[in-house]
């Protein structure tokens, strides 16, 4: 592919990316957990589906923790938090490649600033700096997709730090998720159904806001001696 061609094709990603945003704020009640299990549960293929929707959702920020209460109403407090995971998985690493092909060597050609510091404070890290990002729920998961993919961080690196770095709070809203869709039915079992699943997704939330904290110690640099 020629250059001009390369530049075309990259344009045209954007301006796609950018109507898909467009698209994704217009029709957002469709991303609703309740509307988004109803559109999803209509389908034979309903993880697959899922999982798409997911990739789609990362793209056009959309936040994962309304994927991650509908996986969990849909699924189960089982097979909700293993589809919501990967889901986040797969679109975390299609938000990566798509700003890898967009500005490839981003740090590079970036000005000496704060920002540079940050992305090449990242590289260094590797995937522990990735589950770092993860963990902090401050920061939207289509933006870190993007702004790692500038990076030069490995994609392995990067899937496996993004796995482990969302888990608490996937975890989380999916086990709320499923002990609401279950209260909600008649003839549930409280105990097994709505109970664990609340307790489990209560404790994985109080995690999430732990280990950023730990994690934060953990990566400041020492006081060098006098």
């Amino acid at each position: 592919m020629t250059i001009g061609a390369n530049r075309i094709a990259r344009l045209v990603l954007v301006a796609g990316l950018a109507a898909g945003m467009a698209a994704a704020w217009r029709w957002r009640a469709l991303f609703d957990p309740l509307a988004l299990t109803e559109l999803v549960a209509t389908s034979p293929a309903a993880p697959l589906v899922f999982i798409l929707l997911h990739v789609a959702a990362s793209l056009f920020f959309v936040p994962r923790t309304l994927l991650a209460l509908g996986a969990g109403i849909l699924f189960g407090w089982w097979w909700g938090v293993v589809w919501a995971a990967f889901g986040s998985v797969a679109g975390g690493i299609a938000g990566f490649l798509v700003a890898r092909y967009i500005y490839p060597g981003f740090v590079e050609r970036a000005p000496h600033g704060r920002l540079e510091a940050l992305l090449r404070r990242a590289e260094r890290g590797g995937w522990r700096m990735v589950a770092a990002v993860r963990l902090m729920p401050i920061i939207p998961h289509s933006l870190t997709n993007y702004a790692m993919g500038m990076t030069r961080v490995g994609l392995g690196a990067y899937a496996v730090g993004s796995l482990l770095g969302q888990l608490p709070l996937t975890i989380g809203y999916a086990e709320l998720g499923a002990a609401g869709g279950r209260a909600l039915l008649a003839g549930a079992d409280w105990r097994t159904q709505v109970l664990w699943p609340s307790l489990i997704g209560v404790t994985a939330l109080a995690l999430s806001s732990l280990l950023p904290l730990l994690a934060r110690r953990r990566m400041r640099p020492a006081p060098e001696a006098l």
